[in-house]
């Protein structure tokens, strides 16, 4: 039987890069993918293909010029599914490149294989062949992603009812879809489809969408969408599914409203892909949504030597904190010191238009008796936001009053998702209002709006005492203690449970 120092289950985000941190630290290494390729779904159904979706969608539809020539400008005026996918195939060519490469600079053995627990420490791994081997490791990390929520009562037949997954195959883009799920993953599809100029409806039970983010941000979002008519059937149930003769989709909800349409996209959840782990063997047990139960500081299970990091564990199903989940639980596994992870991370939203956060709310900010004030920029008001011919986009920043610190950062529009490290930055170096007045920005740029934003919360707060170059301790502690690990640990839950 073949031993290793770690087993890493799934090549995403988090177990490519345990991987080879791991291999870097001189320890022996497998990887097991269950894909045709490396790279998760990461690569090839979710994060990479739908932002590069995204991209082809704005440069082909013309949509970033549309401020200044006008709705009905085109780069392509006829806009197909091939050309859609043209670009995506390159790009996940490119991404498994690099990931193969990096995996055999680093000497990081990788086999193709269904992998499940025969023991705490030993997997049996099927291969395509049916061949099956046993593999023994001293520390085994699960990084097996998550699959979409595919629910019995929906008649999914990959054309014209999907999944988030089977959307990337369509054969032709629908002139109307109804999506069903506002959250993360929901809105992104819908927005892109939307600035393809599909009609799209989206539906949801819940009345608002969204709710781990700023609440002002949601409503500027929400603005943006109803604006360019996309329908919004919040706090509405979709009750009924069912393909008509014509090869239309009609979907009833619980209003009593019925809607005919192309294509339904449903992308009410997902789902952590554990149940062919046979986890039993191992001691361990999965959730109702297959999700597995960590220590949020090691990735540990309650098994010990056994890991899980990524999607598979929850909140935030982010591929940037995945990756470093996996790094941290690489370094724990094999007995190497792992520096405690940021307390802040920026979180991106890549609709149209992106959205990103980092940060406290203003909501939370209440919720912990955080004296605080905002301070509020449009990229209007940029030079750069005139070039671009942008009417909308805000950023939002968050200061405690009492020691003067940027608490939380919140943009929607253009580059929000870029445009966030400088405020995560600032944030995680306790960098106080005074930065943002007294700093040069380059101009013209959309990070100018940092220093608009920020002399709009100095005018409010008025200035610093004099003499007073730091803020008191007592009022440090305290809000340290109002924002501590307990509290953001709450927080999360309830993050992760509006997902």
């Amino acid at each position: 039987m073949n031993q290793y120092d770690l087993i890493v289950v799934g090549s995403g985000p988090a177990g490519r890069r345990a991987a080879i941190q791991a291999a870097k630290l001189g320890k022996k290494v497998l990887v097991v993918e269950q894909g045709k390729r490396v790279g998760g779904v990461s690569v090839h159904t979710g994060t990479i293909p739908s932002k590069t979706l995204r991209e082809t969608a704005l440069n082909l539809s013309g949509w970033r010029e549309r401020g200044f020539y006008g709705r009905a400008y085109r780069v392509k005026q006829e806009i197909s599914a091939e050309d859609l996918r043209r670009r995506l195939l390159i790009t996940l060519d490119h991404e498994v490149e690099v990931l193969e490469h990096q995996f055999a600079r680093n000497r990081v053995q990788h086999i193709r294989g269904k992998a499940s627990f025969v023991t705490v420490d030993t997997m049996a791994i099927q291969k395509d062949d049916g061949e099956i081997m046993h593999v023994q490791g001293s520390s085994i990390l699960l990084a097996v992603g998550t699959k979409p929520f595919r629910p019995d009562y929906m008649p999914f037949d990959g054309k014209t009812v999907l999944d988030s997954d089977e959307l990337l195959d369509i054969e032709q883009l629908p002139r109307s879809m109804v999506v069903i799920g506002a959250g993360v993953i929901g809105i992104e599809y819908a927005t892109i489809f939307s600035a393809l100029d599909t009609a799209v409806t989206v539906i949801d039970p819940k009345p608002t969408m969204l709710d781990f983010i700023d609440k002002e941000i949601v409503e500027d979002f929400t603005y943006q969408l109803r604006d360019r008519n996309m329908k919004l059937l919040l706090g509405q149930k979709a009750d009924k599914v069912e393909r008509l003769p014509d090869g239309k989709v009609s979907v009833t909800v619980d209003s009593g409203r019925k809607i005919v349409t192309d294509m339904v996209l449903f992308a009410a959840g997902r789902m952590g892909a554990t149940d062919q782990l046979n986890l039993a063997a191992a001691g361990l047990e999965a959730d109702n949504r297959g999700r597995l139960k960590v220590n949020p500081e090691t990735f540990e299970t309650s098994v010990k030597g056994i890991f899980a990091a990524g999607d598979v564990v929850g909140f935030p199903s982010l591929a940037s904190t995945s990756m470093e989940q996996g790094r941290i639980a690489a370094r724990v596994a094999v007995g190497a010191i792992a520096g405690e992870p940021q307390k802040y991370f920026p979180y991106g939203i890549y609709a149209v238009p992106e959205i990103s956060t980092c940060g406290l709310t203003e909501e939370e900010m209440k919720e912990r008796n955080i004296p605080y004030e905002c301070g509020i920029a449009r990229f209007r008001e940029t030079s750069r936001g005139h070039i671009m011919g942008l009417d909308t986009g805000l950023l939002k920043l968050i200061f405690s009053l009492k020691t003067r610190r940027l608490l939380g950062v919140h943009i929607v529009g253009e580059g929000a998702t870029e445009l966030v490290h400088i405020g995560q930055a600032v944030l995680n170096l306790k960098g106080t209002v005074e930065y943002f007045v007294e700093n040069t920005f380059n101009y013209p740029t959309l990070a100018e709006a940092y220093k608009i934003a920020g002399l709009d919360a100095w005018n409010r707060m008025g200035e610093a005492p004099k003499g007073v170059s730091e803020p008191h301790p007592l009022d440090v502690q305290q809000e340290a203690a109002a924002v501590a690990p307990a509290a953001v640990a709450a927080s999360e839950e309830k993050k992760a449970a509006s997902k």
